[in-house]
């Protein structure tokens, strides 16, 4: 795709195959068995191999051409390639154990072709495993390359790989491995030595003048088709060749613009694993150039440290009642029933109510200590109710199995049940009740985590803390600040495809009672060229394309807003913001979020009436004004997945609906894609025809190997409009409270011992 069209069409992309392959499978699945079968998979996999090497288009693959393999589920890998003048930037993400997907940023030097010297060119690429490998059978996968927009690399194939152990080469090293692949091409994939049409011969030509934005579905598998194939022989561990033939012609790269000169169909290789992660290739392509590829690949369930928390402490066991029957006294407690009420001013209800301060306060200190702040505790003789804020811990169920600890080792022995509520901003999340003689008796059993869950109740929580429950000692009000780096991206400009802005971001937040806050942001900027960047040509009102404009202040007040946050009752979650909501608008957002605690289904409602913000971010605002909301449905379909529809009015004024799909995984990783589509015409929209995008969230923790909450988020749209572009509230519900529900907490609950 060219700048003219820098689209990537989500609509056919991870979401919307993903979603038509799952649905053709047979029926009744689970949401589970949707995304884990794999199709064609029953038969098990033969002698796993190593990860599969890439292509240059950032793909499991041979040199140009692809192969059959798959990536290891979840891997993600960044690779770059370079040969006559075209660099390759791929970023692909193995979506599920049968589907992959790639986002990819071409550019191709000496294009002196309709204006440019150097031709830019987005795209999208999808592949799908029809069958695995077996012992006598090859993997067999079928693929989409650059199916969306002007489509200078738009082709689809099938192939079949099949690996082969070769001997070692000396003794007491590994043996080798051999891998043959061969398949067939259409579209640029079949351009070399094609043997005709099979599936009709009406596929349009490239056009470089195309603005791009839409599904091609009606080219793909059209025109010619052409054979290619190739082999890798994996020497080692580190090395490997690979020889292939290439059904690709480059014919507009070698007789439109001469970007260089095609003398054969044959490319050869020699590349080095230099670490796990890292490879590096050299090789020499089409009889004249010579290429160079580097790919780094990482997975998000692997870790490269280990996270360093402080030591949980033991469960601590009491005696057996038998043994001292004394220390399980409930007199701590206070007189009961009739008795109390008519001693209320006598000695034993002081001294209980005295009991439940010092074991309060002991308790907030123990919290305290594992990075838990104490919200509220209620007390009776053999219950206790704990509501904590955890402030360190990227997984709820290691604040769950750390906030019990603390209260086995704290109360008195006669408190057998646990009621633990996790706190947010003043909303009770979710409730885990579980037994102390449970956590006793199971932390060292076999498989103790999910011995644990069979005996442990996640339910709802009560809005506000049950009657006599006690306070932590100066919890409220509350203040908290940060300083610290900010960055901020601009992709895809045709003068310069990467700009940044980066400086100083101060962050204050201050609570002064459960559920209300003050909260602002101001940046100072160190160094950037985003306000070098182009000026907007949208037709629409210009709610996002005047980045540039926004940028040109060296100090901004990004955000200030007050918040409210409660819980009206049962299932319902509430908030109402209001101020500097974000960089580009102000003004009065509320929402209405129903979420049960044991249920994969949520439904929100959200109201925005809002005004655009002065270019200087300061507290000025402009003339341009709108009133704006969504009705939303969120499902958990299992391993991690969340699907996400929102419909409504969007910042533009335009009506519409946005479709995600995101996968989180248990240590706080999270990869994800959407795509918009509203009632503005894909002439009015501009570039890309609608809006889509991919968005990451990297955990610190990640990286520091020490526990922490903070995380990097960042999204890469192929180009930004003001279509379906909806407002950036801070603190939106529904992701404030899934990772404390039923299927978040039980996805995470191996983590419950840590």
């Amino acid at each position: 795709m060219t700048e003219r069209d820098p689209a990537i069409s989500a609509r056919t992309a991870l979401a919307a195959l993903g979603l038509a392959l799952a649905l053709a499978l047979p029926l009744p699945l689970a949401a589970e068995d949707i995304l884990l079968s794999a199709p064609g998979s029953q038969e098990p996999s033969f002698d796993p191999a190593p990860p599969p090497s890439l292509n240059f288009y950032g793909s499991p693959g041979l040199i140009d051409m692809p192969s059959a393999e798959m990536l290891p589920d979840a891997q993600f890998t960044t690779a770059f390639s370079s040969f006559g003048g075209q660099g390759r930037l791929t970023t692909t993400f193995q979506a599920l154990p049968w589907l992959s997907a790639s986002f990819r940023y071409n550019g191709i030097r000496d294009w002196n072709y309709g204006g440019f010297d150097t031709y830019y060119d987005r795209g999208f690429d999808v592949r799908v495993r029809l069958l695995s490998e077996g012992r006598y059978r090859p993997a067999v996968a079928v693929g989409l390359q650059d199916f969306v927009g002007t489509g200078i690399y738009a082709g689809e194939y099938i192939v079949a790989t099949k690996g082969f152990d070769t001997p070692a080469l000396s003794p007491g090293r590994l043996p080798g491995r051999l891998k043959l692949s061969a398949g067939v091409g259409w579209g640029r994939l079949g351009t070399n030595n094609s043997f005709g049409a099979p599936f009709g011969n009406d596929r349009p030509a490239y056009d470089p003048e195309s603005t791009g934005g839409k599904v091609a579905y009606d080219q793909w598998f059209r025109g010619p088709a052409a054979f290619f194939g190739g082999l890798e022989w994996q020497a080692d561990e580190r090395w490997s060749v690979k020889a292939e033939y290439s059904s690709d012609a480059y014919n507009f790269e070698t007789g439109v613009t001469s970007v260089f000169e095609r003398k054969s169909d044959f490319n050869f290789g020699v590349e080095w694993q230099a670490s796990e992660s890292t490879r590096l290739g050299a090789y020499y392509l089409y009889g004249s150039r010579f290429g160079l590829a580097a790919n780094i690949q990482v997975n998000p369930s692997r870790p490269p440290n280990r996270i360093a928390a402080p030591a949980p402490q033991p469960v601590a066991v009491r005696v057996p009642k038998v043994d001292n029957p004394l220390s399980w006294s409930e007199d701590w407690a206070g007189p009961a029933g009739a008795a109390a009420a008519s001693q209320a001013a006598g000695q034993g209800a002081g001294q209980a109510a005295a009991n439940r301060q010092l074991l309060r306060d002991l308790l907030q200190t123990r919290l305290s200590e594992q990075g838990l702040e104490l919200e509220s505790i209620s007390l009776s003789a053999d219950r206790a109710e704990l509501r904590y804020r955890n402030t360190r811990y990227s997984s709820n169920a290691i604040a769950v199995g750390r906030a019990a600890r603390v209260l086995a080792a704290t109360l008195p022995n006669s408190v057998e049940t646990f009621r633990l509520v996790p706190v947010r901003r003043g909303l009770a999340l979710s409730a885990v009740t579980l037994r102390r003689s449970d956590l006793e008796a199971l932390e060292f059993a076999p498989d103790a985590s999910r011995a644990l869950y069979a005996v442990t109740a996640i339910g709802e929580a009560a809005p506000l803390p049950p009657a006599g429950a006690l306070g932590p000692v100066g919890s409220y009000p509350s203040y908290r600040w940060s300083l610290g780096p900010y960055f901020d991206p601009s992709y895809f400009d045709p003068d310069r495809p990467f700009r940044l802005d980066f400086g100083l971001s101060l962050s204050m937040t201050y609570e002064f009672a459960p559920g209300w806050l003050v909260s602002g942001n101001i940046r100072q900027r160190i160094a950037g060229n985003v306000k070098d960047g182009r000026p907007s040509n949208s037709v629409l009102p210009h709610v996002r394309t005047d980045q540039t404009a926004y940028a040109q202040e060296d100090t901004v007040l990004n955000r200030l807003y007050m918040a409210r946050q409660w819980r009206p009752g049962g299932a319902l979650y509430a908030r109402v913001t209001g101020g500097y909501l974000e960089k580009m608008f102000g003004g009065v957002s509320a929402e209405l979020l129903w979420k049960p605690v044991n249920s994969r289904l949520g439904l929100g409602v959200e109201a925005n009436y809002v005004r655009q913000r002065d270019f200087d971010q300061r507290f000025g605002f402009q003339d341009y004004s709108v009133f704006t909301g969504h009705a939303s449905a969120y499902l958990e379909l299992g391993n991690g997945y969340l699907a996400e529809i929102d419909a409504g009015r969007y910042l533009a004024g335009d009506v519409g609906a946005t479709v995600s799909l995101d996968r989180t995984f248990s240590n706080g990783w999270s990869v994800g894609g959407w795509f918009t589509v509203t009632d503005v015409s894909a002439e009015d929209f501009g570039e890309g025809s609608f809006d889509k995008g991919i968005r990451f969230t990297i955990p610190v923790n990640w990286f520091l190997g020490k526990p922490t909450q903070q995380a990097i988020n960042f999204g890469i749209r192929p180009t930004q409009r003001d279509g379906g572009q909806r407002l950036n509230v801070p603190g939106r519900l529904y992701e404030q409270v899934r990772d404390s529900h039923a299927k978040a907490l039980s996805d995470q609950w191996p983590r419950i011992w840590e």
